[in-house]
Parts: C-alpha cells; structure tokens; sequence
C-alpha cells in the first residue's frame, strides 16, 4: 500500500548519505516493517532485514562479540544471512546496500550499536521498533545521538482514499480548504468516504481486508486480533504496571462516551492520583497505542509551556480499533451497529467516535493534541471546555492559537467557543467547527467538514 512516509525515507537517504541511521517509530501492525523492506528492495541493490522479534539468538551474540572488529561483524551478517552486501566506494556517494533492524528494541546492543556502525559509513541503517523508551529496552545503553527518528501512525484518510483507488479528492478537498470554497455535490462522496475510514480505521491489515472483502465483520475480527496483540504485549511488557496500564486501556470507551471527556482517574480506583498512573499513560503513549491530549492552561503561544499534564483526554490510537473495543457485547461488532454507523444513525456514542477520529487525523498531521477546560465555579464567562487548540505553522506576535470544536449531531450550540472568542480573542487565529455538514464561513467562525481536519 502506499504510505507517505515513503517520501521521508526517500529524502533521509538523498540528503542524509548515512551520516544517520533512521528509527522509524510506531504501533504494532501499523505497517513499518513493511514499508522498510519495500522500501530497500526498491532502492538499493541489496539488503538485510534483521528481526529481532524472531531471529536466532546467536545473531544478538555477534554485536556482544565483535564491535571492534566490524569486518567480522558483517562477515558474520553476511554467512548467517546469507546474502552479500555491497559497501559504499565513495564517502559522499549514496550507499548501495541498507542494514534493516527491525523491531530493535528487542536487541538494545544492536541500537546502541549504531553510533560505530554509522561512523563505519559502509551502509545505511534503518531501525524500526515500538515501546523504544520504556526503561527495559534502554537500560545499560547509551543512546547513539546519530539517530534521526519519524514518527509512523496509522494510514490517515488520504492513503485510506488512495487504498481504495481514489487518487483524485483529496486533491480537491485541499484546493477547496484553501479557497475556503465549499465542497458542493462532492461533500456526500467524501463523507461516504470518512465513514468507511472511521469504521475500518488505518491499520493496514484491517483496510486490506476491507478492500477485498468489503465485509465489516472479516474487518472486526482483524480489529481484534489486533486488540489482543496489544492486550498480551501490555501482560509481557509492561513490567510492575500490567495492571494500571490494561485498567487504562480497557476504561478508555468509557470515558470518551462522557461530556466531559477528560479522564477521571476515579474510575479506576477510588483515591487514584496522578502520580500513581504517569508511568502506565507513558507506557500507552510510548507504545502509541494512545494519543494524549493535554489540558493547557491558557489558549497562548506556546501551549507545551501551559501544559497541565494531571488533566487530560485519552484517545486511542485508530479510530477503527476503538469501534471493536467500545461495541464488545458479544466478541464482535454485528452488522447492523456498522450499518448505522456507515449511514449515521447510531446516536449513542458517535460524538465519541467523531472526536477520537479529529485527535488522530491531527496527531498524524504532526499536531501535539491540547484542549481548553475552565470550569470556574465564580465565572460563567470563565467558564468553557475547548475540544483541542492548535498551534499555527509560524508563530507571530499575536493570533496564534486556533480554538477547535467537534460537533457530530444536526443541531448543536458553541457556546464555548464563543466566550472563548470572546475573552482571548486577541490571541486567537481562526476558530474552527469541525462538523459533517459542508464548509462555510460565518460570524468569524470556519464550519470545516470533517475530512478537512488533515490540512489544519
């Protein structure tokens, strides 16, 4: 399938001439090995793919044994493998062989290895790995500072259109966003479009199935087998915090079906604080199993500066996994519950749904994810709850920070955004409603159609 992190990897190799190795992260099942290894076969004349997840233990020993002499290292590679790389002849030249370690987080002397190996300057080097910071898989290494790191994430809409072999309205939905043009008889065809997206989700086995099949349920069950990795990674993983982190993982549903969608850690145990679950949120977070959305203080530039880190939303990483965790009656999602979801006719728990897409669809845009909360018991114009701030691209000396509120239904009141206009507008650019109606522009205030979340 195509990814657009392709491009990313294209441009690492043409400017970068290994002076770094690159460590792709990112969730089990979202693709990375995959798109390594098409990317070697196409761009190199040879490599090797090591997976550290299943490759014979003998292969850790060569980077225990031979890391002064990196001639043996490779000969080693080379025998085990069996498979001849070609070192580079030039120092500035592009390498003509990649060295691929997957999952590395599994051989922390291989990662740690990376500082030799890239001063070696034979090969390129790609790393890829998720849980990469939890304190077990850098315990005792040092971390090669010559490590230039990409965040991958589920397929966002855009690859979602190309999957299904529509390379042309994503196109005019982005010409449109920058007219501020509505989208006319095209905005059904791209709601159409959304809803499979927001059903299936952009785990790349979940959207393959869907392609061949289109058989919601043949999409459940992959769903879930992806739910159960993820349940059995955190029972082998997530070392003295097995329990906080699945009570997280599994109250996640419950709590974005609330109003108020922060996180009540009270749900979980009576006395909870947040000092008690920091190290389970990271672990989620880290596995990009979640996306966090932090509280900020005031809607001003530099929201990480007025990041209150004890309140915030928890959303889960694919909207489509969410769909498969939150409906689990009876082990699986039926096909009247897709049917009303595809049609918009589930009223319950769609706002939910809706919201935990928009977080996704920013993260993968690059945004880090911050909402507004007041609840000022003193102030009625204090008080507001803002679904997510953004950041512009360049920061000026006022106007920077964009208010965002998620409407799922018909009918739906703004009342804080508007006392957040209200109260800072000096230091606020475009306020948006994201919705599933078409754009339009009206008192100030951008109505977006939701499949133009991506180009914010």
């Amino acid at each position: 399938m195509r990814r657009k992190i392709y491009q990313k990897l294209l441009d690492w190799k043409r400017d970068r001439k290994g002076d770094v190795a690159l460590l792709i992260e990112g969730a089990r099942r979202i693709g990375k090995s995959y798109i390594v290894e098409e990317f070697a076969r196409q761009e190199y004349d040879s490599y090797l793919l090591i997976d550290f997840s299943k490759v014979n233990p003998q292969v850790f020993t060569f980077f225990d044994l031979y890391l002064d002499d990196l001639d043996t290292l490779f000969m080693s590679l080379e025998v085990y493998f069996k498979h001849k790389l070609t070192p580079r002849s030039q120092p500035n030249e592009e390498a003509k062989s990649l060295i691929i370690f997957d999952e590395v987080q599994f051989c922390p002397r291989a990662r740690s290895a990376i500082k030799h190996l890239v001063a070696d300057h034979r090969f390129d080097y790609i790393e890829t790995g998720s849980l990469i910071s939890i304190k077990k898989n850098v315990k005792n290494i040092m971390i090669p500072s010559e490590e230039h790191t990409i965040k991958m994430h589920p397929m966002d809409f855009e690859e979602f259109l190309w999957a299904m072999e529509d390379n042309t309205l994503m196109p005019f939905i982005r010409y449109q966003f920058e007219k501020r043009a509505p989208m006319g008889l095209l905005h059904r065809k791209a709601m159409d479009y959304l809803r499979q997206y927001l059903i299936v989700g952009g785990m790349p086995q979940a959207v393959s199935t869907y392609i061949d099949t289109r058989d919601f349920a043949r999409v459940d069950e992959i769903k879930r087998d992806i739910l159960d990795l993820y349940r059995n990674d955190i029972k082998k993983y997530a070392e003295g915090q097995e329990m906080k982190v699945s009570a997280i993982f599994d109250e996640i549903p419950g709590q974005l079906q609330k109003h108020e969608k922060k996180f009540r850690l009270s749900a979980l145990q009576g006395q909870a604080r947040m000092r008690d679950y920091a190290d389970a949120f990271f672990w989620l977070s880290d596995a990009s199993i979640i996306n966090c959305c932090y509280n900020a203080t005031e809607p001003s530039v530099g929201l990480r500066l007025n990041e209150e880190r004890t309140t915030l939303k928890c959303y889960l990483g694919d909207t489509g996994l969410l769909i498969s965790l939150a409906f689990d009656e009876r082990g699986i999602v039926n096909e009247d519950l897709y049917k009303k979801l595809m049609f918009g006719k589930l009223e319950v728990n769609e706002g939910m749904l809706t919201e935990n897409l928009v977080a996704q669809m920013l993260r993968t845009s690059g945004h880090h994810l911050y909402f507004y909360s007041n609840s000022s018991r003193t102030s009625n114009e204090d008080r507001m709850e803002i679904d997510f701030l953004i950041a512009k691209g360049r920061t000026t000396s006022r106007h920077n920070i964009s208010p965002i509120e998620v409407k799922s239904g018909k009918n739906y009141t703004l009342t804080s955004l508007r006392k957040c206009i209200a109260k800072y507008g000096n230091q606020l650019s475009t306020p948006y409603v994201l919705h599933d109606k078409d754009l339009r522009e009206e008192e100030d205030i951008l109505y977006l159609p939701l499949y133009m979340t991506p180009l914010l």
